[in-house]
C-alpha cells in the first residue's frame, strides 16, 4: 500500500481524491493547504504527493520547491493539479521539480492511472540506481 499526501484547499475536491485513491488501495493523508502539507511531509515519508496549484498561503509550485529541499522528497513523485496550461506555468512547475501535472478536471480513473504510472516509473529509477551502486 502506497501512502499519498493530498493537498488541496477545497474540502469537496480533497474528499473526491481521497475517496478515489482510498478505493484504489492507497493510504491517503490530506492537508488543506501547502503549509500544512509541508509540515506533514517533514514528519512522514509519503510515497507520492498530489497537490493543487492554486491555494492560499502556499501554492503548489512553492510546495513542490520546498519538498524538493527535504532529503526524502528529492526523488519522490510530486503531481500538481491545475487549471493553468500556459507554457510559463509548465516551465515554472518543471523548474520547481514536479514530476508532472494534471489539468483539471480530472476523473478518478485517470487520476489513479497517472498516480500508478508515476510510482511505477519512480520505482524503476530507484531499482536502476540501486543496481548501479551494487
Amino acid at each position: 500500500m502506497y501512502t499519498v499526501l493530498v493537498v488541496d484547499d477545497c474540502q469537496f475536491t480533497r474528499f473526491m481524491y481521497v475517496d478515489a485513491l482510498s478505493s484504489a488501495g492507497f493510504f491517503v493523508v490530506e492537508a488543506e493547504n501547502g503549509f500544512i502539507g509541508l509540515n506533514l511531509a517533514q514528519k512522514v515519508a509519503f510515497d507520492i504527493v498530489l497537490t493543487d496549484q492554486n491555494m492560499p498561503h502556499m501554492d503548489g509550485t512553492t510546495l513542490t520547491r520546498e519538498l524538493r529541499n527535504l532529503f526524502h522528497y528529492i526523488n519522490t513523485p510530486i503531481l500538481v493539479l491545475t487549471s493553468e496550461s500556459s507554457d510559463e506555468f509548465k516551465m515554472d512547475i518543471g523548474l520547481a521539480g514536479a514530476t508532472g501535472w494534471l489539468e483539471k478536471p480530472v476523473n478518478s480513473e485517470r487520476l489513479i492511472a497517472v498516480m500508478n504510472l508515476a510510482i511505477s516509473k519512480h520505482q524503476k529509477v530507484m531499482r536502476r540506481t540501486e543496481n548501479y551502486y551494487q
